[in-house]
């Protein structure tokens, strides 16, 4: 599947490489950079953990229940160019990730190629581009059944939004760079993405934050706008974020 000029440029800028990932030693030193920082999110109601033994009705608020929903085990990341399961919260800027149907997103990311591998879409799906944006193929991959040319994701309890976000393969082969927001839920299909937000700057982290989370509303335009405001600051000045945008909604 190509990789979108837009999506380059992400790549170059958050040092990432999206065949092989980063190096245990380059995760490490971007990890040691933010004084030790693990990609967690802090409760929306952030007590010690004897007062909630003490006053387990505390885990049964709303919020703490919708939290505890939105939170990653673990991510499939690729590190010294080996897909490997690992905590999620050991996840760093520039790691390469994927995700699959009933997944939840491990971080903030932008979507870099659809299906389970680094492999020519053209080969799978046809050469033909009118056929790819239609094409219902997919590959069975370690005994899984794989859409190769759609993603579906759940943001809903993130921003509000009551419909799915549908990601189609583009007649030219390429896909949409689109947004992932940490604690999404995978509906159908599968990508490889590139992590652009860990932790306390995460969509997630900044609506807690704000008093604004769980959504009351559907929040998705604005979080679309604080999403490109975290890139930016983690990026040069005079990067274009006008090339990320949200997937298309049902």
């Amino acid at each position: 599947m190509p990789i979108t000029e837009h999506q380059q440029e992400l790549l170059s800028r958050y040092g990432a490489n999206y065949t092989n990932g980063l190096t245990t030693s380059e995760a490490s030193s971007r990890r040691n950079s933010t004084n030790g920082g693990l990609n967690k999110v802090q409760k929306p109601i952030n007590c010690p953990s004897w007062v909630c033994c003490l006053l387990p009705c505390i885990n049964h608020i709303p919020s703490m229940k919708q939290f505890r929903y939105v939170q990653p085990d673990d991510a499939e990341v690729l590190r010294d160019g080996r897909w490997i399961r690992y905590d999620a919260a050991s996840l760093v800027l520039g790691d390469i990730v994927r995700v699959a149907e009933g997944d939840v997103v491990p971080a903030d990311c932008v979507v870099i190629s659809l299906g389970m591998e680094h492999v020519d879409a053209s080969s799978i799906v046809g050469d033909d581009e009118e056929d790819v944006g239609n094409a219902t193929s997919a590959v069975a991959n370690n005994g899984i059944i794989e859409s190769l040319t759609e993603l579906t994701v759940d943001s809903h309890y993130i921003t509000g939004e009551t419909k799915p976000k549908h990601l189609p393969c583009r007649a030219n082969q390429t896909v949409q760079p689109a947004l992932l927001y940490y604690g999404s839920r995978v509906l159908e299909g599968a990508c490889i993405a590139l992590v652009t937000g860990c932790g306390e700057r995460t969509i997630l982290a900044k609506l807690i934050k704000e008093g604004r989370w769980p959504p009351k509303g559907d929040l998705s335009g604005e979080v679309e706008e604080i999403g490109r405001m975290n890139m930016d600051e983690s990026m040069n000045d005079d990067y274009d974020s006008s090339g990320i945008a949200l997937v298309q909604r049902y």
